[in-house]
């Protein structure tokens, strides 16, 4: 036990080395697979070809980017005082970002890549059974989940070794410890800005080729999903990969790190005495999360079905229940042997049992979380039924109903939210807050896996159709992508619940760094940040809908013109120009993404250098709570409005009376998955990296915008009131004795 108090934070990045030696073994595996016939992997080839050239054209952009801003903040880390205030930072922050920013797109293209070998292969696997087709699919998915969190920990863990060896901390209270997690942040805000361009980079090319696909294949040619005619069916498989495997994939390993980071900032703070040099408050969540990648490894055993008959969904509970379960029961020994009895946060005093408590309410609001979205975007559910019914009288009501079900979803998840906050708050502080958004966040490998199952299966099925397989394959590929709509939606549920607390803890820590005390509302310039904060999402979102919007208008054009100018497609007889379709995305994302992406990183920094940190407080509190509102709104829409549309490939009743596929109903189902897509896909999931790297920005200049905001001196005033005392004497006669004051003020 003594070596393992000694040698724990060598543990930390072991950890996360153990679940990047799994994930290989699981790659491995899945290569092994059978991956069906020519035809079949001549597709397979053109997907990953097409998906491999976005991610090099946003490598070249990004790249840019990155260098430019590592020599800002390289800059930035060189100035030393400011009006004779001393800065803890360091020239080093720069290569900490870069190292975030190349961790961050290496989880992305590890996710891609075992996509883009699984789909094929789960495709081939449903022609013998269901069962080895989830098998397959998951896998796939596991790859991506453990090369996300073992990346995070495994960067985070060996770049907190290192910082500590080179600014030579000696006490975990120190400068140089308050210098060495600055540094850090460096790592979480080059995470979370290649997060930002890949997720809405690779939200806009895969809905502008699936507009472009339903609208013109569906709608106007009549041709089935993925039917090999369309020229605009592989871009659409395309995206699936770069959007919902590689932007998931760095959306949720920038969750992961912002969420210790914020933590660690918040540990700082506590001064204890325990057996890990005092280190324990700011160790326990990079512990909890590491030993949260062997938990969701454990988990992953846990789900396999029986047969054709067995339920998917259930399955793939069974192995998220058992994770989060482990985690729960784990979390209670990690803390009693880490913490002392009592801990201090700015004047909050709390127990060890209580930062467990608060771990455990992160884990209950996540999975809270989860079930809410399942239940508003799953078939056969009231809210999707819903959706189904109000089809059978046109377009319209269809877009009515789903606008509805999304704006109602979002009653339960933020009352869920609120109470998470106030429970984890009235345990532990807001080192409750932060440690119970780093407890929902420590099975985030099992939760990535069965995230990444979705698009797998969507993208096998594709391929089953395109290469003109027996119907059973199919119907076994669509058996699993309606569960993978499902997982998806939950997932994005989780991402924006753990983008909230994390949000709050990122806040938190600002406001320390930043030597504000309170954000008064009261002030006008505060209430003007406020609202402009609030106003930042909705033209975050109208950026991202807009750009699919024109992507998806040049995408129609290209598919119609394939159809007009080349004689023989309809007839099987010649083959669509599907490269053309693919690069019209690839350009398409690639110049639509910057916008918001300035959007982002340049306002906290103008916000905070003009107008200093409270105004930027109230700036970060309307992103925040507008933020996770439009998050869950459009997430939870699209994903029901696409479920809906799914539910007439099966049949559904309507007033006593079944409609099926190429129906009327079903035409109106189509036109709001259409309008679903760019909410579920593009601008609701690129809600919860909005609201993080907002904070993130505003936690990295919190030190400079704190000098400007208290003049270069930390001034106190103290007041006196004039206080007028009566008195009478042995006649009865009053005295009025006077004693004024004048306000002192102490400098030091």
């Amino acid at each position: 036990m003594d070596f393992l108090q000694n040698n724990l934070i060598y543990a930390i990045p072991a950890l996360g080395l153990v679940g990047i030696i799994v994930m290989l073994i699981k790659s491995a595996w899945v290569s092994k697979q059978d991956a069906g016939d020519e035809k079949m992997q001549e597709l397979a080839g053109y997907i990953a070809d097409g998906a491999m050239a976005f991610l090099k054209a946003e490598w070249r952009v990004l790249s840019i980017f990155a260098v430019f801003t590592a020599a800002l903040l390289a800059y930035s880390g060189t100035i030393t005082e400011i009006k004779g205030v001393p800065m803890h930072s360091s020239w080093i922050i720069s290569i900490s970002f870069i190292i975030g920013a190349v961790f961050s797109a290496s989880a992305g293209y590890i996710g891609m890549k075992a996509a883009t070998k699984a789909n094929v292969r789960t495709t081939q696997a449903a022609r013998t059974s269901l069962k080895q087709a989830l098998k397959v699919s998951f896998t796939g998915g596991t790859v991506m989940g453990l090369g996300v969190a073992g990346l995070a920990v495994l960067g985070l863990g060996g770049l907190f070794i290192a910082f500590l060896q080179i600014f030579h901390v000696t006490n975990a209270n120190s400068v140089e410890m308050r210098t060495a997690i600055e540094v850090l942040t460096g790592f979480s805000l080059g995470a979370e800005s290649i997060a930002l361009f890949a997720r809405v980079g690779g939200g806009i090319y895969t809905k502008a080729a699936d507009v472009g696909a339903d609208l013109v294949g569906k709608v106007e040619a009549g041709i089935p999903e993925d039917d090999v005619r369309n020229p605009a069916t592989i871009a659409d498989n395309v995206g699936d990969n770069v959007g919902d495997v590689a932007g998931m994939g760095a959306d949720l390993f920038g969750s992961y790190v912002a969420t210790i980071l914020a933590t660690m900032v918040l540990g700082q703070e506590i001064t204890v005495v325990d057996k890990f040099g005092g280190m324990s408050p700011i160790l326990l969540p990079m512990v909890i999360c590491g030993l949260g990648i062997i938990f969701s490894i454990i988990g992953t055993w846990f789900v396999t079905i029986k047969d054709e008959k067995s339920n998917v969904q259930n399955a793939l509970n069974l192995g998220n229940w058992s994770s989060i379960i482990i985690t729960a029961v784990s979390s209670y020994f990690i803390v009693k042997w880490m913490l002392p009895e009592t801990l201090n946060l700015r004047g909050y005093e709390f127990s060890s049992i209580n930062v467990f408590y608060a771990i455990i309410v992160g884990l209950v609001v996540g999975t809270i979380m989860s079930v809410v979205t399942e239940y508003f975007t799953a078939m056969g559910k009231g809210p999707v039924n819903s959706i189904i019914q109000q089809s059978s009288t046109g377009h319209a009501t269809n877009i009515i109903a789903g606008l509805s079900v999304g704006m109602k979803s979002t009653v339960i998840p933020i009352l869920v939210l609120a109470g998470g906050i106030m429970a984890s708050y009235h345990f532990a502080g807001l080192y409750g807050v932060a440690i119970a958004a780093a407890g929902m966040m420590a099975t985030t490998a099992m939760q990535l896996a069965i995230d990444a199952f979705g698009p797998i299966a969507d993208n096998a099925g594709g391929i089953a159709e395109m290469s003109q397989l027996p119907p059973e394959v199919r119907e076994r590929t669509d058996n699993l992508d309606a569960v993978g709509n499902t997982t998806a939606a939950t997932g994005k549920g989780f991402a924006i619940a753990s983008a909230a607390l994390t949000s709050l803890a990122l806040f938190a820590a600002f406001v320390g760094i930043a030597g504000i005390t309170a954000i008064d509302i009261y002030k006008a310039p505060v209430l003007a940040g406020l609202f402009v904060g609030g106003m930042i999402p909705f033209i975050f979102s109208a950026l991202c809908i807009q750009a699919v919007g024109k992507a998806a208008m040049d995408m129609v054009q290209e598919v119609r013109r394939q159809f007009r100018e080349i004689p023989g497609i309809m007839e099987y007889k010649a083959k669509p120009e599907y490269e053309k379709c693919v690069a019209i995305s690839t350009k398409a994302s690639i110049r639509e993404m910057m916008m918001p992406g300035a959007i982002a990183l340049i306002t906290p920094i103008v916000i905070g250098f003009t107008f200093g940190p409270e105004v930027l407080g109230g700036l970060l509190a309307g992103v925040t709570v507008t933020g996770v509102l439009m998050g869950i709104f459009q997430s939870n829409a699209g994903g029901a409005w696409d479920n809906a549309k799914k539910s007439f490939e099966q049949g559904v009743m309507i007033n006593g009376e079944m409609f099926y596929k190429k129906s009327e109903p079903h035409k109106a189902s189509v036109t709001g998955d259409t309008v679903g897509d760019p909410f579920k896909d593009t601008s609701g999931p690129s809600m919860n990296i909005l609201i993080k790297l907002m904070s993130i920005v505003s936690l990295v200049i919190a030190p400079y915008i704190a000098v400007k905001a208290v003049a270069g001196e930390q001034r106190q005033e103290v007041r006196k009131e004039i206080r007028i005392q009566q008195k009478t004497d042995a006649s009865g006669k009053v005295i009025i004795d006077t004693l004024v004051n004048t306000t002192d003020t102490l400098t030091h």
